[in-house]
């Protein structure tokens, strides 16, 4: 199984920037696995945030972040990117990023789908 480690998370000030990364190791070859990012505040379930398709052909987001946060991934560092933009104190979450297999893009927005998690990373954004 692919194993998954965040970083980049922080205090941010609200229309502030912070550009999240996901490595993995392990498992089978990175470009096997569609990816995304989730987040979570305490007591709700995961949210769906972006996911990104094997070779970055097919993209999704929420509704929420369209237009302020971009997936990005780099197939040869076994890397994908989260980069946010104008964050506004609601995108305060921890952010975790998984790993999914057989499944296109527009049908990858429910955790449940996803084989592999990171530990998450903890985005703050002040108002």
């Amino acid at each position: 199984q692919v194993q998954l480690v965040e970083s980049g998370g922080g205090l941010v000030q609200a229309g502030g920037s912070l550009r999240l990364s996901c490595s993995a190791s392990g498992g089978r070859t990175f470009v096997s696995y569609a990816m995304g990012w989730f987040r979570q505040v305490p007591g709700k379930e995961r949210e769906f945030v972006a996911a990104i398709s094997r070779s970055a052909s097919s993209i999704e987001y929420a509704a929420s972040v369209q237009g302020r946060f971009t997936i990005s991934r780099v197939n040869a560092n076994n890397t994908v990117y989260l980069q946010m933009n104008s964050l506004k104190p609601e995108d305060t979450a921890v952010y975790s990023c998984g790993a999914i297999i057989g499944r296109r893009v527009y049908d990858a927005r429910d955790a449940a789908d996803y084989t592999s998690w990171g530990q998450g990373t903890q985005v703050t954004v002040s108002s």
